[in-house]
Formats: structure tokens, sequence, C-alpha cells
């Protein structure tokens, strides 16, 4: 991971960075001392008392809007699990303001001296682009595929990029140039090395859609009918696409590009090449938070 922190003493304005009136960050409703330094995200606002219910202790909560989360300890470890809802905006405001919570003096409005990392684990659920991957199984994205185009608006995109990946796909896919270029992000090292015996390794697609922007077809036809059976049959040396969602990408890029140390792991609820789907997921996602939970106190 590349670390790109700007140190430079520039005022942020209130415009840029909005603080509310009781200190806390404008989307999140949280103080700087209420972050953990280790974070736990998912989609579903639900979701995080599923998580909470492990917990030892719990010394704060917050509720925004789809943003809910619930700061507390885990056999040790001080935690903070966030709420972030759908899509790929939502993770725009999700990273920003937890790197500023972590990094910005909210009196001064200035980035603070000493860089303080941040460990971001993302939990979501996830649809299967190989026959062999099956429903519960859990893949950890040891890189992430945006075809969201966010990070193309930071600056030091290329910088944290796989551009060789980046370029064979796009020349597999015969990319349209009317669609966001997509980029591949590496995950932490650091995660991989803590999951990797107890998941399967994949390159994940974070898309900006649940319908088309996953090849399906409801009643807009997609405007490639084929992306999915030439997903399914990109390789990159021994490497393949496993698996579609949609918040990934952007997690790993905005935090490579920041400096912090993030991952997603997914629970498969759909084969989308058997073309099948299951509701009843739960004790899946169970199985999933508790594996997640363990790794990240032995940090």
């Amino acid at each position: 991971m590349k670390e790109i922190y700007n140190t430079q003493q520039r005022v942020i304005a209130p415009s840029e960075l909005i603080i509310n009136a009781d200190g806390s960050v404008f989307h999140l409703h949280m103080k700087p001392e209420q972050l953990a330094d280790t974070v736990i995200l998912v989609g579903d606002p639900a979701r995080v008392e599923m998580i909470a219910k492990h917990l030892d202790c719990i010394e704060h909560r917050a509720s925004n809007r789809e943003f809910n989360s619930v700061t507390g300890c885990y056999k040790g470890t001080r935690m903070t699990i966030l709420s972030t809802g759908i899509g790929i905006g939502n993770i725009d405001i999700a990273m920003t303001e937890l790197d500023a919570l972590a990094n910005v003096d909210f009196k001064t409005r200035t980035t603070k001296e000493q860089f303080r990392q941040l460990t971001i684990l993302r939990l979501g659920t996830s649809g299967a682009l190989q026959p062999d991957i099956e429903v519960g199984d859990v893949v950890f994205a040891r890189t992430s595929c945006g075809f969201d185009g966010l990070l193309s608006y930071y600056a030091g995109r290329n910088d944290v990029c796989d551009m060789e990946l980046e370029q064979a796909f796009v020349e597999h896919m015969e990319w349209s140039p009317l669609m966001p270029r997509p980029y591949f992000v590496d995950a932490s090292s650091e995660l991989w090395q803590l999951f990797k015996h107890s998941t399967t390794e994949g390159i994940t697609i974070a898309s900006p859609g649940f319908y088309a922007p996953q090849g399906r077809w409801v009643r807009l036809q997609p405007a490639d009918e084929h992306m999915n059976e030439k997903i399914e049959g990109f390789r990159y040396g021994v490497r393949r696409i496993t698996n579609y969602e949609m918040e990934g990408s952007a997690i790993a890029g905005m935090a490579a590009l920041m400096g912090h140390r993030a991952a997603t792991m997914c629970t498969i609820i759909a084969q989308r090449i058997a073309k099948q789907a299951n509701t009843d997921y739960k004790p899946y996602v169970e199985r999933m938070i508790k594996m997640a939970l363990e790794g990240l106190a032995t940090m």
C-alpha cells in the first residue's frame, strides 16, 4: 500500500468539512474521541446490532440517516461498527469523515501532524461469478475492482491502482468509452494474512448499481448483454474475478490514498452462474461476523 498523506497545514473551510454544533462530523454524527482505530463497515444499518451484541461493552452510539454506529470493545480491542447504506456515494462520505475524525484537528481545521492509521474491514453480502463458489462461502477481496469511477475524482488514483491488471481487463472486456474506466486496488496485506486460511481469495467487483451494472435484465436491457460471461472468462495469470458487490472498491481505493489498512469480505448469498439466490442468509452472515471479530481482536 502506497501512503499518500499530506501534512501541509491548509485550513479546511467550513463548507469543505462540515462540523455540527455539538462538535460531531456532519453525516456520521461522531466526535473524534468516539472513533476506535479498528472499524467494521456494513451496509445494512440493522447489521450494526448483529455485531454489537457480541461486544463486551458499548461506550457510544450514534445515528443519522443510514449511518448508525456503535463503539465498544471485543476481547480487549476497541472497535467502531458503522453502517453506510448502499452504494459508492455513501462510501465517499463515510471514508472521508472517518479519516477526518482520525486526522483532522476540528478546532484548527488543519491536518494533525501525527498520522493515525485506521484498520477498516467491510463485511458485506455478494453474488458469485464463478460456478465453484457456493452460497454461504466467504470471499476475501484481495483486489477490489471499481466500476464506479469514484477514485478518478482524487489525485493519485494511478499510484494506488494495478494499472497492468486494469489494462488487461479493459482489453478483454472491450470496455465501452461511455462507461467509467474500471480500477483495481489491492486490500491490506496484513488483513489478507489474517483471513486467508478461512476465506476464498477473490477479485471482487464493486458496481454502481444492482441491476444493469451487475448484468441484470428486468425491463431495461443492459448495454452489454454478455458482460457477465466475459467477466467469468477473464483470467490474469491464475487469478479470476469472483463476485459482485457495491462498496469495496471505494473503501480499498480511498484507504490506499489516505494510508489506512482496509479490506472487504463478503458472504455469498447468490450464485449468478446458476441463477440461484438464498434470502435466508442470516446464519452465514453471523458466521462471517464471528470470524471477523476473532481475527480483528488479534491485531
